[in-house]
C-alpha cells in the first residue's frame, strides 16, 4: 500500500512479556503467521494475514513488563512537526521521534485524556499491507473520559473534520480525512471501572465474529462485550490472556440502518 494521508491509522503493534504466547493466541484467533524476530530492533516480529503485513508483536522494554496493550500509529509526513503539535495541543510526547533504520521514524505520545498512540513517518515500511479483510486492521476508536479535550486535540494535531452521532444517548464522534472516515471517539461511561484509563480500541477483521470469540475465550481471552450486531458489522470486545484489549468484527454481517452524523 502507498504512504497514507496524514492522520490515517497506518500500523499497530503491542508489547507482550510472553511473546510466544501472544503469537500462539493471535495465530489461532486471527489466523496470523509471523516473520522472523529482528534482534537488531528488539526482537520486533511482524504478523501476516494471507502473506500481508498487518501488525507486529514485540517483547516489553525494561520496566514495562506486564503492560500489554495495542498501540495504533497515525501516518505523518514529518514526525518531528507532529510531535511539536502534540505538545502545543496539550498532549505529551513519551518517546521523541526516532529513526528506525530505513523503515521509517516513530514517535509515541499521550493524548490529553491519557490514551497512548504512535506516529509513523514512513520510510521503506509504509504500514499496513492490507486492511479491512479477515485478520487485518479494520477500525479504531478512542475511548476517553474527557471527550472535549480529546476532540480538540485530535483536530489540532491531524487535519480531521469531525462529525457527531445524532443520538442524545450516546456521545460518539467520527473523524474524516476528505470523504474517508478514519477514526471514532467514544465517551467512557460509568460502566467502565475507574481504574481503566483512556485507550484506543483496535478492531481486527474476522470471517465469523462468534467463532473468533469462541476461539479467543477457549485460549484464555476474556469477552468484555458482545458479540453484537450493528449496521457496520457483528463485533465483540475482548482482552487477550496478557490483558491487551482489542475487538473483532465481521463486516459482512450487518444489522439495521447506518446512523446519521452531523458536522461539528
Amino acid at each position: 500500500m502507498a504512504v497514507q494521508p496524514e492522520g490515517t491509522p497506518c500500523w499497530a503493534d503491542a508489547m507482550f512479556s510472553d511473546l510466544e504466547g501472544a503469537k500462539s493466541f493471535y495465530g489461532e484467533v486471527l489466523g496470523w503467521t509471523f516473520g522472523e524476530a529482528s534482534s537488531e530492533y528488539g526482537h520486533y516480529t511482524q504478523a501476516y494475514a494471507n502473506g500481508k503485513a498487518v501488525a507486529a508483536v514485540v517483547p516489553p522494554m525494561p520496566g514495562q513488563e506486564g503492560q500489554s496493550q495495542w498501540c495504533l500509529y497515525f501516518a505523518s509526513p514529518d514526525a518531528v512537526a507532529t510531535a511539536a503539535r502534540i505538545r502545543e495541543s496539550g498532549g505529551e510526547v513519551l518517546m521523541e521521534p526516532m529513526q528506525v533504520g530505513d523503515f521509517g521514524t516513530m514517535c509515541l505520545a499521550l493524548e490529553p485524556s491519557g490514551a497512548v498512540f504512535g506516529v509513523w513517518q514512513a520510510g521503506v515500511h509504509e504500514g499496513f499491507e492490507a486492511t479491512s479483510v479477515p485478520g487485518a486492521y479494520n477500525w479504531a476508536e478512542v475511548f476517553t473520559r474527557d471527550p472535549d479535550k480529546t476532540d480538540t486535540f485530535l483536530t489540532s494535531v491531524f487535519p480531521y473534520a469531525a462529525k457527531q452521532l445524532e443520538d442524545d444517548g450516546v456521545d460518539f464522534r467520527v473523524f474524516n480525512l476528505g470523504d474517508d472516515t478514519v477514526l471514532g471517539r467514544m465517551r467512557m461511561t460509568d460502566e467502565f471501572p475507574p481504574e481503566i484509563p483512556s485507550y484506543i480500541n483496535v478492531y481486527f477483521g474476522v470471517d465469523d465474529c462468534d467463532a473468533a470469540v469462541a476461539r479467543a475465550t477457549k485460549l484464555g481471552g476474556v469477552l468484555r462485550f458482545g458479540p453484537m450486531g450493528s449496521p457496520f458489522g457483528r463485533f465483540a470486545a475482548l482482552s487477550d490472556p496478557q490483558g491487551a484489549n482489542f475487538s473483532v468484527i465481521d463486516t459482512t454481517t450487518t444489522e439495521g440502518d447506518r446512523p446519521s452524523f452531523q458536522d461539528v
